[in-house]
């Protein structure tokens, strides 16, 4: 899986992750009158929101090889950068009519963040040790 990102990483990862991030961003700066009212709790609507920016930013981060570092420890910068972005969000969340910055929120996407770095870690884990037993 890790070899086709990684030859496609441009149309397979790079391109879902601004499209997603524009999105996300989008969703977060809508007015709380604006928004779809889903059925279940703003917490979960966190956590699977950032868990699925979590997963695509650390594929992002595995599959470049521009910079060393962030390729061998993408996980735990993806969990870095969430963070820190979500923390902006909830603080620019302040400025949007109807909308609050919460802790809880940021607490919701930072286990998210967690929960998709390990996932992508463990995929990751399984990929190099078949590449290396074949």
């Amino acid at each position: 899986m890790l070899d086709y990102l990684e030859k496609n990483k441009i149309r397979a990862v790079y391109f879902p992750l601004v499209v997603y991030w524009i999105i996300l961003l989008t969703a977060t700066s809508l007015p709380g009158q604006d928004l779809p009212k889903l059925g279940v709790s703003d917490k979960i609507e966190h956590l699977t929101a950032y868990l699925i920016l979590a997963v695509i930013l650390n594929l992002a981060l595995l599959v470049q090889n521009k910079y060393k570092l962030l390729k061998s420890k993408s996980s735990l910068f993806t969990v870095l950068i969430i963070s820190v972005y979500a923390a902006l969000d909830e603080l620019h969340q302040l400025f949007i009519p109807g909308r609050s910055c919460d802790i809880k929120d940021w607490a919701a996407d930072f286990i998210a963040a967690l929960i998709g770095a390990l996932i992508i870690f463990f995929i990751a884990g399984k990929n190099r040790k078949k590449a290396e037993s074949a």
